[in-house]
């Protein structure tokens, strides 16, 4: 694994972790926009654990780089789903936060 690609892995592990963890303990601006854009209250917990594994998949694909990749890949698709969420919420402002998560795990598919 290339330094950039091993920063850029870590960055992204980062940024995932620190998203999850912020749903888990309800931070304020997390939450926040979670209640406005109406997602239950029930995924909440989910959605935090869901970065949280993320993370850690993206530090065990170290290694086992499989197991980044496909980290990376469901962190993609998470931020996907949570770019329509804001779409479908109208609250095109908001658009730039999930794709500032997204970016660091494409950016580990595109060096992998």
């Amino acid at each position: 694994m290339s330094t950039t690609a091993t920063v850029v892995t870590a960055v992204a592990a980062f940024t995932a972790g620190f998203s999850g963890v912020a749903v888990l303990v309800r931070a304020g601006f997390v939450v926040g926009p979670l209640a406005a854009y109406r997602v239950p209250r029930a995924w909440w917990n989910r959605l935090g654990a869901l970065k949280v594994a993320g993370a850690v998949g993206l530090l065990v694909g170290y290694a086992v780089p499989v197991v980044g990749v496909l980290a990376a890949v469901g962190l993609v698709l998470y931020f996907t789903g949570a770019v329509v969420t804001v779409l479908r919420a109208r609250a095109y402002g908001h658009v730039p936060f999930p794709l500032v998560y997204m970016a660091p795990a494409a950016a580990v598919l595109i060096l992998a």
